[in-house]
């Protein structure tokens, strides 16, 4: 049980860490286009994000793939920007093509996962015992992930209550900034 709460811990923390500020940028640009009537969607959005993020540490955790770590470190900024995007491109539609979002939600967690694979598995135990820490660190990732996601709502609704018309612009210039930051973080990679 204390290590099942020590992973946890380290999956709850691993979100919230301002060093690592690419997750909380995916969940930004993930939840910007959405409110509270649509909590259902962005539920699914990040827990089917967290499912692609777990299974990618599976894979590591039991050396079933390891992806070069260089690429993985430049497609995690990509994703960013392509999630920034997609909210700019598609502001004004009414209904956003959900089936598209979901599961680029999940591919983009197998990405993000993979990043912290390397990591993941120089601080657990010997494969036959990698499960409960897989469980620990899942869970909390989600549950930091949720808390972050139902901020970012909080803030989408302020902005709804002082105009829809503000809150296009809020998502066009967020995601803006989103995108740039996403641009710097590959032009120093490159």
């Amino acid at each position: 049980m204390q290590e099942l709460v020590f992973y946890f811990e380290l999956g709850f923390s691993h979100v919230l860490d301002w060093n690592a500020y690419d997750h909380f940028l995916f969940l930004l640009a993930l939840t910007l286009p959405f409110s509270f009537r649509e909590i259902k969607t962005v539920f699914w959005l990040v827990t089917l994000f967290t499912i692609g993020h777990t299974f990618s540490l599976i894979l590591s955790a039991f050396e079933i793939y390891n992806p070069s770590e260089k690429i993985i470190e430049l497609l995690i900024p990509i994703t960013i920007l392509i999630t920034a995007l997609n909210n700019i491109l598609n502001n004004t539609k009414k209904n956003s093509n959900k089936f598209f979002e979901l599961n680029f939600s999940l591919f983009f967690g197998l990405i993000h996962g993979f990043g912290f694979g390397n990591y993941f598995n120089q601080i657990t135990f010997p494969v036959d015992s990698k499960l409960n820490p897989l469980l620990g660190f899942a869970i909390g990732v989600e549950f930091s992930q949720l808390i972050i996601v139902l901020g970012i709502l909080f803030v989408n609704l302020a902005i709804i209550k002082l105009s829809l018309k503000y809150f296009s612009k809020y998502k066009i210039i967020s995601s803006s900034i989103i995108m740039g930051v996403s641009i710097s973080m590959i032009i120093n990679m490159l």
